[in-house]
This record gives C-alpha cells, sequence and structure tokens, in this order.
C-alpha cells in the first residue's frame, strides 16, 4: 500500500509520511512497481519521496540520467563504489547499506563495499579505484580541485568526462545523503543480505 501505516510496528521508512499508493500520481505509481517487480521489495528511498511528487521525478530523473548512462569509462560498480565511499564520508546510513548492496551484486564481491565504507584507504582497490575515489572524495570534502586532481585521473585512463561523472555522482550523492539524514531515512532489511553469498 506504500503508506506509514505499514511500518506501524516497526520503525518509520522516514520521519515523513508515506502516502498512501492509492493516493500517488499514475507515472510514481508505475515505477515503484517497476522497480519492485524488478527488485523484489520497493527501496524506502522510493517511499520518502513520494512525499513529495515533483521533487520525487526530478530526483529520479536526475538519478537515472548520471546512473544508468552508456557513454563514458565507469561501470556499474564503479559508480556503486563512488556512492558507497562518498556516502561513509557524509555518514549516510541509508546509502551506505543500499549501494554497498547493489555493489556486492554487480561485482560478486562481499568484502569491498564494506571495506570502502570503513576505510578506503585501507580497502581491497585497483590503483584505478583509488584514484576514483580519491577524486570522488574531493569534490565530496569540498577540497580545492586542481589540475592535479584531473593529471591523476588520467595517468588512470579517466578522461574530463569521466572525471565529470565521477563530480556528479559524488555531489548528487552528497544531496541524497542530506535527504536521508533530515528525513531519517531507514534501509530496506533486505538491502543488509544481498550479495554476501
Amino acid at each position: 500500500a506504500y503508506s506509514t501505516e505499514e511500518e506501524r510496528g516497526a520503525r518509520a521508512v522516514s520521519r515523513y509520511p508515506v502516502p498512501n499508493k492509492k493516493d500517488l500520481p499514475y507515472d510514481i505509481v508505475e515505477l515503484m512497481e517497476e522497480v519492485e517487480v524488478k527488485t523484489g521489495f520497493l527501496p524506502n528511498v522510493f517511499k520518502a519521496m513520494s512525499h513529495r511528487p515533483a521533487e520525487f521525478r526530478a530526483f529520479f530523473a536526475y538519478y537515472n540520467a548520471i546512473m544508468n548512462k552508456d557513454t563514458g569509462r565507469l561501470t556499474k560498480a564503479d559508480k556503486e563504489l563512488i556512492i558507497v565511499a562518498t556516502s561513509a564520508v557524509n555518514r549516510c546510513l541509508y546509502c551506505v547499506i543500499a549501494h554497498g548492496a547493489v555493489h556486492r551484486i554487480y561485482t560478486k564481491q562481499p568484502a569491498l563495499a564494506d571495506q570502502v565504507a570503513v576505510n578506503w584507504k585501507l580497502a581491497d582497490l585497483s590503483d584505478r579505484d583509488r584514484a576514483m575515489l580519491k577524486f570522488a572524495l574531493a569534490v565530496c570534502q569540498a577540497d580545492n580541485i586542481t589540475e592535479e586532481h584531473f593529471q591523476e585521473l588520467e595517468k588512470h585512463g579517466f578522461d574530463r568526462e569521466d572525471a565529470w561523472d565521477i563530480g556528479m555522482i559524488a555531489a548528487f550523492f552528497a544531496m541524497s545523503n542530506r535527504i536521508a539524514h533530515y528525513t531519517d531515512l531507514r534501509p530496506n532489511k533486505e538491502f543488509y543480505t544481498m550479495g554476501r553469498t
């Protein structure tokens, strides 16, 4: 039913009310049902964002633009790893848990996202991945981005368009992390076990 009512007895998805499915616009319900069929459950971010339909549409349109594009050198797993690393710095429980799960699914590596979430500098990463995360975290932490940052990426096969993609994912998820923070967005229980075995 996608409503706050289904959460009785358990911690709420968000501190904001989740509209009942019958009260949501058709296009939002259609997207939510498509995601639920594909994944077997509906990630709580869809429920929480449905509180504001216009913002829901804008949020997921931009998410799709950066996460599902077919160009560039970033793999889906790379993008998820960027999200885990930057969300850990931003202390976003929802995004670390949810995107760590998706990373595990893409890579079949049950430990790497956990390592990155705790301390990316000690994680079992390639030099390429280290350069990618170093740039993403510089954006995440609002460091002064210099030509040296771009040159370091270029040494590992990333061009300026890839740098844009890395930076845009870090920036978008900084916003997403803040939304999750003030709404008290809770990860779905399914995310904790996905891709672990």
